[in-house]
């Protein structure tokens, strides 16, 4: 597989570099400190960004898993999307952002086009934020799956914020990643249950993908996270995969590789 290279800009942000594309994540880039109300939540902000929106350069397009919490889309995040020439987002989200989004519902496919002829599929997923009946209280989200042409490449699915559900198992099914991008932290803020990945989610998606590197994302910087990278850790060490855990350093651009899917020759 070519290798993929990711660095973590903090929270759920990342910057993912695959095929000549430079792709963000749901950017965040506001200063730690910063709240944010919401209907039913005031949401902090305890870390800021490792990277500032203008030590990126130039960015290919944005990967949005939703527009309506702060914790995936922030003030500064909401600047940085008029810089962009893509912004990838839900249908409902794409519509409140305007002409530069475009929504896509789960499982549409779209492309991005390079400069130089190249190009990446991009297949929306779906993704629900909590447990079943959350969905008119927090709204739609969509994941992202990247397919490279490129011979022996495998796809990459970042998952959104989503729990464990049939939506990520069908994911599972449907495409056979070689690098899954969990949004983890166990958020919470409604109640007593989770918005996001916990350990046992991340388990069960590492099990759906069984020989995929799992890179955690949406671990660190809030307030309302309840679990964090090192709890990742220990949970994989404890079931003895940890091997395929690997956990990013904000700022460090690091490469990621996964198993090349073996071909068979063409028939004489």
């Amino acid at each position: 597989m070519n290798p993929l290279r990711i660095t973590l800009i903090g929270g759920p942000t990342a910057l993912i570099e695959i095929d000549g594309f430079r792709l963000l994540t749901d950017p965040t880039f506001d200063a730690p400190g910063t709240s944010y109300q919401l209907p039913h939540v005031r949401l902090e902000k305890l870390a800021g960004p490792a990277l500032g929106a203008d030590a990126l350069g130039d960015v290919d397009a944005v990967l949005l898993s939703h527009d309506q919490h702060a914790d995936n889309l922030d003030n500064s995040g909401r600047d940085f999307l008029r810089r962009v020439p893509r912004v990838l987002t839900t249908v409902a989200g794409a519509k409140r952002l305007g002409s530069r989004a475009e929504g896509l519902a789960p499982w549409a496919t779209t492309a991005l086009t390079g400069k130089s002829g190249n190009s990446l599929t991009v297949i929306a997923t779906p993704a629900r934020h909590g447990p079943a009946g959350i969905e008119p209280f927090s709204g739609d989200v969509i994941g992202f799956v990247l397919i490279s042409p490129k011979p022996g490449s495998r796809p990459v699915y970042i998952s959104g914020d989503t729990v464990w559900f049939d939506g990520v198992a069908e994911v599972a099914r449907r495409f056979k990643a070689g690098v899954v991008l969990p949004f983890a932290g166990a958020a919470q803020t409604r109640g007593p249950f989770h918005l996001t990945m916990d350990t046992n989610d991340t388990i069960e998606t590492a099990r759906a993908f069984p020989d995929a590197v799992i890179v955690p994302l949406h671990t660190d910087g809030w307030a309302h996270f309840r679990q964090n990278a090192n709890d990742l850790r220990a949970s994989f060490d404890t079931l003895g995969f940890g091997g395929r855990l690997r956990i990013l350093e904000p700022g460090v651009a690091t490469m990621i590789e996964a198993t090349e899917v073996k071909t068979s020759p063409n028939p004489s």
